[in-house]
């Protein structure tokens, strides 16, 4: 009896002993991929769907991640980066994360550039990375004008997006002989065109134009203008307007 008991004993060992081999031999490094490894592909610059599909022929997985700043004239579906590197080792079904451009392009407010120094708003464009579109010159009759913002296309506090561009005015001094002063013109509540036109042909310039919201006034007539109607001025003098525009 005792002799039928050691040899089950000795059975069960032996088939334990074989199942602990088939699970370290076959079982673990079937389920860790034991011994092989795979190359990470270089999918930077290429598409995001692309990159998918070149990981999957590599036996990897993706995983999308967005920039943490967008960045200008990158196409948004395009991977920038890739986690871990091209050339890395890795096992298979690894996930590389790709990354691409942030979607949203940041908006922020347009500032008041009137008087400020050119040079000085070429600087503030570039922080918001703006582009100058265009520069025209006033000429303008008082020294402190000379070099300044009289205009901009895009009116203060206006919200724009990244990478928007805007136009300027800037004074340019000429000396001028003495002139006897001439009346300033009664703009008010005339078309913007219409107000600017009989500045000019008073002998005066146009300068900045303000903006102020209203559901009830004419929309783009003026409602105030700086110097006063009949005031007088120096030939070439800036007269500064304000017009109306609707909420939208």
């Amino acid at each position: 009896m005792m002799k039928k008991a050691a040899v089950m004993v000795a059975v069960l060992l032996v088939l334990l002993l074989a199942v602990v081999l088939f699970i370290d031999k076959v079982v673990m490094p079937s389920y860790t991929a034991h011994g092989t490894s795979v190359l990470v592909p270089d999918v930077e610059k290429m598409q995001y769907d692309d990159a998918v599909r070149a990981l999957r022929k590599s036996d990897l997985s993706a995983g999308k991640s967005f920039n943490v700043s967008y960045i200008r004239d990158i196409d948004s579906n395009m991977v920038i980066a890739q986690r871990p590197g091209a050339g890395s080792t890795v096992k298979p079904g690894r996930t590389v994360y790709l990354v691409v451009n942030k979607r949203e392009k940041p908006e922020f407010t347009i500032p008041d550039f009137y008087g400020k120094p050119l040079d000085e708003v070429r600087q503030t464009l570039s922080r918001f990375d703006m582009t100058l579109r265009d520069v025209q010159e006033q000429v303008v009759y008082d020294p402190l004008e000379d070099g300044k913002v009289l205009g901009q296309s895009l009116p203060p506090s206006t919200v724009v997006s990244f990478g928007s561009s805007v136009s300027l005015i800037v004074g340019k001094l000429e000396e001028s002989p003495v002139a006897a002063k001439i009346a300033v013109p009664n703009v008010l509540g005339l078309l913007l065109n219409d107000a600017r036109q009989d500045i000019v042909d008073a002998g005066l310039n146009t300068g900045n134009v303000l903006y102020e919201y209203s559901s009830i006034l004419v929309p783009n007539t003026v409602i105030n203008q700086k110097p006063a109607a009949n005031s007088l001025s120096e030939p070439g003098r800036v007269v500064e307007l304000t017009i109306v525009i609707t909420p939208d």
